[in-house]
């Protein structure tokens, strides 16, 4: 186990699960570097340790993320007057590092969410929140735009809702998040914790390289040519049923038993 720098970000281990906790509540979670970089270190320890099944990335405090840290001054200003060629941001790697992670991982949003925040939410496999957060593609209205943001959600978007949004910089519910495809659901507070435990429940059910695989498809196959994805699919689900994780999952429903990757009942 580690704390991140400062512990912007606390790392924690309950069974099969490992929880990246945000914990710069002085700045509602802003997206400095220390926590930043404290979620990038705590995903690759996740991903080198083979008893987790499942990241769950939470916040403490009221909010889940504010987006850019804007506390110094505007994070682009350091470029001057010049214009310079754009260099890879450090939230573009960390959202890609969520989505290519090839453990699931599941996002418990217990408080608002705007703008790069929304980023976060959006590029966790699963999404569950308070459903007295609330969302806002709040950029606008400071002078700039949901650029790199925009690329883990306007996938999930139609483009009707993503206008409106992105230029109205309005605020929405989280069930209006939900609704328009942000994130997976919206509960009561009273029933976050049990609903994001039910979910990962239901998702360490699955083989890990199953359930590597699955996420890949999804992340993957709508942006391909029709012919070169039923390639690709076909050699996915040959090379699965044949793995050994595939003869144990089907022995065991032979059996009528667990398989051995699923923790027992309530361990999770």
């Amino acid at each position: 186990m580690f704390v991140s720098d400062k512990a912007a970000v606390r790392y924690g281990v309950r069974g099969a699960v490992a929880t990246l906790t945000m914990d710069q509540q002085q700045n509602r979670n802003a997206l400095t570097p220390a926590l930043m970089s404290g979620l990038s270190r705590g995903l690759e320890t996740a991903l080198a340790d083979e008893a987790i099944g499942v990241i769950v990335l939470t916040n403490a405090g009221p909010a889940f993320c504010a987006g850019a840290d804007l506390s110094g001054g505007t994070p682009a200003a350091a470029g001057g007057g010049k214009r310079r060629r754009a260099r890879r941001d450090g939230l573009a790697d960390l959202l890609a590092a969520i989505q290519d992670s090839t453990k699931p991982v599941v996002a418990r949003i217990a408080g608002h969410c705007v703008a790069g925040g929304i980023g976060l939410a959006a590029a966790c496999d699963i999404s569950i929140a308070d459903d007295a957060a609330r969302f806002g593609f709040t950029e606008v209205r400071i002078g700039v735009a949901p650029a790199i943001i925009s690329v883990v959600c306007l996938p999930k978007l139609r483009r009707a809702d993503a206008l409106e949004l992105f230029l109205s910089g309005e605020r929405i519910s989280a069930a209006r998040a939900a609704e328009v495809g942000l994130i997976t659901r919206a509960v009561p507070a009273a029933d976050l914790d049990a609903e994001v435990a039910a979910v990962v429940a239901r998702v360490l059910a699955g083989g890990p390289s199953a359930l590597a695989a699955a996420k890949r498809l999804v992340y993957t196959i709508p942006g391909m040519d029709r012919d070169a994805a039923f390639t690709r699919t076909t050699e996915v689900s040959q090379a699965l049923f044949a793995s050994a994780e595939a003869a144990e999952g089907m022995a065991a429903f032979r059996e009528k038993r667990l398989p051995s990757w699923a923790p027992p009942s309530g361990a999770s």
